[in-house]
């Protein structure tokens, strides 16, 4: 018989909601424990998910002696490194979201923690989970496409989300948008490495508000002079459409190309009162009564079973240092307005760290 779990979740805002709710539901958790130190979500979640443990402070959830498992959803993102190298100090499995870490000498730390203890370690990569990109790895691993050689992502936020993110942590919309685009394309193009990195910021109207760009531009180089273009943006008018995110996907092979409308415009839902609206168009899903809609539950479950039966999880914490590794390339591209060959060397690691977002 397969043993039930004691899962903690240390952040139950929107996506450690979205994890709670799963663990929640599913029949491998025994025990769901988590943390949240705003005390009016900490109540609603409450009484969303009854959890064996309730707390604001994260740190008492590791001292539950039979607990198996955390996943980290708190924000700001310069908590995640602490929180995930005391987590696995304390034995614990962890899911983490992304970023993995805000510099790499951090997620090389967790990474070797995570080996040494045996333990399962994995960053919180969900379009992996999405059913469009999942077809879209399949059709080159099945060779139908022959020879991928290029990736081309879009993808772009309203900036009423931009402006939520951008307001608690200043990173780049390579690192906090496109680091999803970079992970997926790297996921199809396997074994490949990217070898070099180019980017350019495009700037509007959140330079002035939050000192960021609107737009970020990558164009990445493989070992085998294969090219990966991602385009991110956090700028669009926060009425109309989308409501969410807004994506756009080709993948061009020597056989074949797959082309992937993941626009969000399939439902249309109009009213009196809020006009036209385009729902489920968030990046992690969201609830319909008893159906999930998105990748994020998904993801969620994989990790409890890869926990509970021991089998790997879909994405290793290897893959996200690299994403790391480049969308850091990037900003320093951007910055100093040249190419940047990879890997990045120490003093190339200091200057991104350092950099500030210029105009």
């Amino acid at each position: 018989m397969v043993k039930q779990l004691n899962v903690g979740v240390i952040g139950t805002g929107w996506c450690g909601g979205i994890r709670a709710m799963a663990c929640a539901r599913h029949a491998l958790v025994e025990h769901l424990h988590i943390a949240e130190t705003n005390p009016l979500r900490r109540v609603e979640i409450e009484q969303m998910v009854k959890p064996a443990t309730s707390t604001e402070a994260w740190e008492t959830l590791l001292e539950i002696e039979d607990l198996d498992a955390v996943m980290i959803s708190a924000t700001p993102e310069t908590t995640h490194y602490p929180m995930a190298k005391a987590a696995l100090e304390a034995g614990l499995h962890v899911l983490l979201e992304k970023p993995i870490a805000l510099a790499l000498e951090e997620a090389d730390e967790l990474i070797d923690l995570a080996n040494k203890g045996g333990l399962k370690f994995t960053i919180g990569y969900s379009q992996r989970f999405n059913p469009k990109q999942s077809f879209a790895r399949r059709s080159v691993r099945d060779g139908s496409v022959g020879d991928l050689r290029h990736v081309l992502i879009t993808r772009h936020v309203g900036r009423r989300l931009g402006a939520k993110i951008g307001n608690r942590i200043k990173l780049s919309p390579a690192a906090m948008e496109a680091t999803h685009d970079i992970d997926f394309a790297f996921w199809c193009l396997k074994p490949r490495r990217p070898v070099r990195v180019y980017s350019q910021m495009a700037w509007g109207v959140r330079h002035q508000s939050l000192g960021l760009p609107d737009s970020q531009v990558m164009i990445v180089t493989m070992d085998d002079g294969a090219v990966v273009t991602a385009n991110a943006g956090m700028a669009l008018p926060a009425s109309g459409y989308p409501n969410a995110s807004t994506t756009w996907i080709e993948l061009v092979g020597t056989e074949g190309t797959v082309m992937i409308d993941d626009t969000h415009k399939e439902i249309l839902h109009n009213t009196s009162e809020s006009g036209m609206q385009f729902p489920l168009s968030t990046m992690p899903g969201e609830y319909v009564e008893s159906t999930y809609a998105g990748p994020m539950e998904r993801e969620t479950t994989h990790f409890l079973e890869a926990v509970a039966h021991d089998t790997e999880v879909m994405v290793d914490a290897r893959d996200a240092r690299l994403v790391m590794e480049v969308y850091m390339a990037a900003d320093l591209s951007a910055d100093l307005n040249e190419v940047v060959e990879l890997p990045l060397s120490s003093d190339q690691q200091a200057l991104s760290l350092t950099a500030s977002i210029k105009g």
